[in-house]
């Protein structure tokens, strides 16, 4: 099995364990069988991104212990679909993008120039 890249061509990081992300709830962005809504881009949570989501149907906000979902608030890692950040992106309210921890099939959906020009360092 070939290891898991991100978009700089490196070995591809955890996104977050707490939360625990990722469609697999392995804490990384992977590109996984059944993932239909292809979860590639870990971000850093902004308030203006989540109140987007929220107003596009999708509410991170809202506790769902039933679903093993914590919520999420400003500052928290999350595996976000690759659509949706895009959406974001032309809305004008993309959230920071951990590019290490950002799967490479991303690439396939949106430009790495606009993943970069969204992306923080990796000291955390």
């Amino acid at each position: 099995m070939d290891e898991a890249r991100n978009i700089l061509g490196t070995s591809l990081e955890p996104c977050s364990m707490e939360p625990l992300t990722g469609w697999l709830r392995d804490g990384c962005c992977t590109d996984a069988p059944g993932d239909s809504g292809r979860h590639h881009v870990c971000a850093v949570m902004t308030e203006e991104f989540l109140a987007f989501s929220l107003a596009a149907g999708n509410d991170l906000i809202t506790p769902r212990p039933e679903f093993g979902f914590p919520g999420l608030k400003p500052g928290d890692r999350w595996c976000l679909c690759t659509l949706r950040w895009e959406e974001a992106r032309l809305a004008g309210v993309a959230p920071p993008v951990v590019a290490q921890a950002t799967h490479a099939a991303a690439l396939e959906l949106v430009h790495l120039g606009h993943l970069q020009a969204h992306a923080l360092d990796s000291s955390r």
